[in-house]
């Protein structure tokens, strides 16, 4: 009874990490709306970003420290975190930057090749065992993204530059996702989150008053889309994500990308009234079957904590 006790708690363990990565995936998935919808420049609303949603973060590891068994949660900035935190400067950064010189669809397309950078990564590290399920499962999410985005992708010269700042978002988001896939082994979900962005946090805060002049917003609804992107997209995004790469492996976990781009989509549609194609539609299917296929089983789930 004992032993299958055990495998019903980690089943339903990896459920709720499973739960929790696709609930990041939609709060993340808001962002491109909430930057366009704000009056300062792109690397101050991504300092905003991260600068609101502190407090909240901060408050959420307290209560971690609490709670968990002494000792175990590690040191505030150690190497994985550090490299989180610079990674994901570099992240929104360019992705923020991508959005303004780029359309959305655009955007989104280059950033959804982040999950290769990830398993490419995974490989050159040999940090996890890469299955044929997870290649197929990838694959098939690559060609739902660009189903999902081609119809609306646009080739203009004058955008290359967004272009590749979006295929820049993409290296840095999957190192990203490696770094906090190894500080998870030794850290807790809310202290990576906490940690790693008071790094962000500083580096965009510098580099946000050189490059730009307006850096408070000028309107109360600027400033609530500022809340709206820190509590939102980066505080409960982000923070359930380091929650999940905790219990699934990051290769999975990185699909979640491609989650983000299809709950964009809806976004798009719900609020501003953006139409969905059929063949925008097939695409996210596609995308949800990818995901299904490449969905960690077993022994892959067995040798997460």
């Amino acid at each position: 009874m004992t032993a299958s006790t055990g495998t019903d708690e980690s089943s339903g363990t990896h459920i709720g990490a499973f739960i929790a990565l696709v609930a990041g995936a939609v709060a993340m998935g808001a962002s491109p709306i909430f930057v366009r919808l704000v009056d300062v420049g792109p690397t101050t609303s991504a300092f905003w970003r991260v600068a609101l949603a502190l407090p909240v973060l901060w408050a959420w590891d307290r209560y971690e420290a609490r709670t968990a068994p002494a000792g175990s949660n590690g040191k505030l900035f150690s190497l994985p975190i550090v490299l989180a935190g610079i990674f994901f400067a570099c992240d929104l950064f360019f992705w923020h930057l991508a959005i303004l010189n780029t359309t959305v669809a655009n955007a989104t397309f280059f950033a959804t090749t982040a999950p290769f950078w990830v398993l490419f990564g995974t490989w050159l590290m040999k940090s996890e065992h890469i299955g044929r399920s997870v290649v197929v499962g990838l694959g098939l999410a690559m060609i739902g993204g660009g189903l999902l985005v081609g119809e609306s992708m646009q080739v203009d010269p004058e955008r290359l530059s967004g272009d590749l700042y979006g295929l820049i978002t993409a290296v840095f988001f999957g190192c990203y996702f490696l770094a906090v896939g190894a500080a998870r082994k030794t850290h807790g979900a809310a202290r990576i989150t906490f940690a790693s962005t008071i790094i962000t946090a500083l580096i965009l805060g510098v580099v946000a008053l050189i490059r730009e002049q307006n850096f408070f917003p000028d309107s109360a609804a600027s400033l609530a889309m500022l809340f709206a992107l820190a509590l939102v997209s980066h505080a409960a995004g982000q923070g359930l994500l380091a929650f999940s790469l905790g219990h699934l492996p990051a290769t999975f976990s990185s699909l979640v990308i491609f989650l983000e781009a299809i709950a964009a989509a809806l976004f798009g549609w719900i609020i501003l009234s953006e139409p969905i194609s059929i063949i925008q539609a097939i695409g996210g299917a596609v995308i949800l079957l990818g995901i299904w296929i490449a969905r960690p089983q077993g022994e892959s789930l067995e040798e997460r904590p």
